[in-house]
């Protein structure tokens, strides 16, 4: 048995789907509760506003960075976005042009398909750090973890995360790919085994993104994982999330499975390129 298999059977990984569609519908039930202008704010201040097109050029992404500027200080009731997400290409253009006290966030890595050799997975994450991003997201070699070759999927994150050092390493799980519970929970707990300090549901690019059962199971993980190992890793939602309605349904989720200390952008991050609009009409 490899260490990675002896990490997995410290944890509940026999989950039946329909258990976790029952009990994640259970707590979407509470959404209405938390349908407040405050939460709403605090939404806000959690989005990792993403631009990944295959249009962006550095003069979009100039104009794209000015809207982030120009909101700062607009409203004095709500902070800013946590962050601005962009290739790592243009983590440059957004250094420059960035005025307003937010994170800057690159995916690296292969992105969107992780399909690349390690060695680009780790110069990616460390030009865009160098360029000056603040946090790397990544995908999980999800063609390697479906195979059941664990050590290739543990170490891979292990190297990324060393190029990383201090930099917040957020690890994209592709959700809509692993498709049951057994899988979604098994690999959120290997990446924070291997050093990931977001787990992050979704690319939003080629499966379908987000789903509130898929956020329960890596909640739930999140959760065990800490009360074993007593570190705190944080969840990023993201993939077709684009109402206020929606968001807090994750939010919602959260709340409930891991508490209030979860709810801060430090540890709850939503990744949208619409959200913000959709938010503050709602407010």
């Amino acid at each position: 048995m490899s260490k990675y298999e002896e990490v997995l059977h410290k944890f509940n990984l026999n989950l039946q789907d329909g258990d976790v569609s029952r009990k994640t519908a259970e707590i979407i039930g509470k959404t209405s509760e938390n349908l407040r202008p405050e939460v709403l704010k605090f939404l806000y201040s959690c989005i990792d506003l993403t631009s990944l097109g295959s249009e962006d050029s550095k003069e979009n992404i100039w104009k794209f960075v000015e809207k982030v500027n120009d909101f700062d200080g607009s409203r004095t009731d709500m902070g800013n976005v946590a962050a601005i997400c962009v290739y790592p290409n243009f983590v440059s253009t957004v250094k420059e042009a960035l005025r307003a006290d937010v994170k800057i966030a690159s995916v690296a890595g292969g992105f969107p398909s992780s399909q690349t050799f390690m060695e680009i997975k780790i110069a990616e994450a460390s030009l865009a750090i160098a360029d000056g991003a603040n946090e790397i997201d990544t995908v999980l070699n999800c063609g390697e973890f479906l195979d059941n070759n664990l050590e290739e999927v543990c170490d891979e994150i292990i190297e990324i995360k060393d190029a990383c050092r201090d930099t917040r390493l957020k690890v994209i799980l592709e959700t809509g790919l692993l498709k049951t519970a057994g899988n979604i929970k098994k690999a959120s707990i290997l990446s924070m085994y291997s050093g990931a300090d977001f787990i992050k549901t979704s690319t939003g690019k080629v499966y379908s993104g987000a789903s509130p059962e898929a956020v329960y199971v890596m909640c739930e993980a999140i959760k065990e994982y800490d009360q074993l190992n007593h570190r705190k890793v944080g969840i990023k939602v993201s993939g077709g999330i684009r109402t206020a309605q929606e968001a807090v349904q994750y939010y919602t989720i959260v709340k409930e499975i891991l508490g209030e200390a979860w709810l801060t952008p430090d540890y709850f991050r939503i990744g949208a390129s619409s959200l913000t609009h959709h938010l503050l009409q709602a407010l």
